[in-house]
């Protein structure tokens, strides 16, 4: 196979500490591609000092595919400055980064290729499925704002789309608009949130692709989402640059602000709830620091607070008042009834079969 030059897509793959999830990855990267649309990808993995056969494992599979490149760094970065290294090498016009213990969908590459070509964004978003150790698939909370949005479209057109789940795996970039924006990602935990915002709020136009292109693993051991560390108070810093960003690039934007704000407060609260994340000797501490951020970004002309349940918690983080909230969260543990489920959709094949018979190779992510 020839490569193209210069590649419609570069996807970057950090890679960490995840043997038994990287030639899934690295597999359904190629599932479904032609020898046109395969001469159009280049995939550049990044080895970030990782301490399994990670490294050995793309050497071999770089060999037996040259549009596999492999960069391999003398120190564990972390995820971002992984990302930011893999994209510093890439070649092509729009840059996709996928993280290694997560995979596609067969026919994901070949979707997104032809939305690329057809629209030229300067963003492209799509749909993704939690997938579940069981194999169970999930869709998120977020993936209705995806539906009706044909061509391309400004945020000013679609303010929703602000409230898409903030990853950067799920958005496809031109190269050249984030060159030009300077965007890069951060240390630390929650790299995610001063990237993929900007990016957004920036592009002159974004594209919607209405179809899961992405499997997001759940509760992998080791994940972000799955670990109890004082790590997650990075959330906090990683804020203080979205907003250092927006006040700085949009001073006049009163509206995002406010979406932004609240997106914030909802999210910081989603992080001091979650016992698999916050130690429960941290948690007090944390719930003072947003309490604190509360007053130090709230809009002066307000913003949209949620209603029900979750507005209750914006007040009292408002209010800094601990004891009711930790009264408030203890009696919803009490409750036996089961919250509203999200959509559920089983995944089938291949990988649902070899979920059932080896359920540590799905056990679920961030």
């Amino acid at each position: 196979m020839v490569t193209n030059p210069q590649p419609l897509l570069s996807v970057v793959v950090p890679v960490y500490g995840v043997e038994e999830q990287l030639h899934q990855c690295l597999d359904s990267l190629f599932d479904g591609l032609n020898e046109a649309n395969a001469a159009d990808m280049e995939v550049v993995a990044v080895n970030d000092a990782s301490p399994d056969r990670c490294g050995e494992l793309l050497q071999a599979y770089a060999a037996q595919r040259p549009a596999v490149r492999t960069l391999t760094l003398s120190r564990n970065v972390g995820l971002g400055l992984a990302r930011n290294a893999g994209l510093d090498v890439v070649t092509g016009q729009h840059v996709w980064f996928v993280d290694s213990d997560d995979w596609l969908p067969t026919g994901s590459v070949t979707a997104v290729l032809g939305r690329l070509r057809a629209d030229r964004p300067d963003v492209l978003l799509f749909d993704h499925l939690r997938v579940h150790h069981n194999g169970r698939g999930e869709m998120d909370a977020s993936s209705h704002l995806l539906r009706g949005v044909d061509g391309c479209v400004r945020l000013d057109e679609r303010p929703e789309l602000l409230r898409v789940q903030h990853t950067a795996w799920n958005k496809v970039v031109s190269r050249t608009f984030l060159t030009g924006l300077g965007i890069r990602f951060y240390p630390g935990w929650y790299e995610d949130i001063p990237f993929s915002h900007p990016l957004l709020i920036a592009a002159e136009r974004i594209a919607v692709l209405d179809r899961i292109c992405y499997h997001y693993r759940q509760g992998r051991p080791g994940a972000i989402t799955a670990t109890s560390s004082e790590r997650h108070f990075d959330a906090f810093e990683q804020y203080d640059r979205l907003f250092d960003w927006l006040l700085s690039a949009r001073p006049q934007e009163t509206r995002l602000h406010a979406d932004l704000f609240e997106r914030m407060i909802s999210h910081l609260l989603v992080v001091v709830g979650n016992n698999h994340r916050m130690p429960a000797k941290l948690r007090r501490s944390f719930f003072h620091r947003v309490s604190a951020y509360y007053r130090r970004y709230r809009p002066t002309d307000g913003y949209p607070r949620p209603g029900g349940i979750g507005g209750l918690k914006h007040r009292l983080i408002a209010s800094n008042s601990y004891l009711a909230y930790k009264a408030l969260r203890n009696a919803h543990r009490l409750v036996t009834r089961r919250p509203p489920a999200r959509e559920r959709v089983p995944v089938t094949g291949p990988i649902a079969e070899s979920a059932e018979r080896q359920p540590h190779l799905m056990a679920a992510q961030r």
